[in-house]
């Protein structure tokens, strides 16, 4: 994570692609940047997770001394297997080219009646039958619940 010029930003992220020495003999890092969603021309979106980034195609070269700390961007697979969270954790499941606005993949699976893409921060149940997963508002189950039911059949498959 990268310090930004101001308090009230967000760190940046970025992956540090090469170590060398510039002109004046002076460690350089050359970077590629994540982005955010709201930093990309389509903005946040509701299936975004508040810890998505994007890997970019914009590279900087910037030097040690912008380093606030370290951080991991996950798979989003596996993101949604860390035991817990923590502040330095982030997933990626796109990649996006900051010129033009396109991503890759430009299509991902959906899931649910809303045929929305996963997101990890909403909780979603699997139908014993189908094997479709759901968002609890999205058949009416109270989400208070579901984390201790035995087991769920969706009103498709009931």
């Amino acid at each position: 994570m990268l310090r930004p010029p101001s308090p009230k930003t967000p760190p940046y992220i970025a992956r540090i692609e090469r170590i060398e020495c510039d002109a004046a003999n002076r460690v350089k890092m050359w970077c590629r940047w994540y982005y955010r969603p709201e930093e990309s021309m389509e903005g946040r979106r509701q299936f975004h997770g508040v810890k998505e980034l994007f890997l970019s195609d914009h590279y900087d070269g910037c030097y040690p001394e912008a380093v606030e700390s370290l951080c991991s961007v996950h798979s989003l697979k596996e993101y949604a297997y860390l035991s817990a969270v923590e502040e330095e954790d982030f997933f990626c499941r796109f990649e996006y080219n900051a010129s033009t606005g396109v991503f890759a993949p430009e299509r991902v699976a959906v899931y649910c009646k809303c045929e929305m893409p996963y997101n990890p921060d909403n909780l979603m149940v699997q139908c014993e039958d189908c094997k479709d997963w759901f968002h609890p508002e999205c058949v009416n189950l109270p989400s208070h619940g579901v984390e201790s039911m035995r087991e769920f059949i969706c009103p498709d498959c009931s």
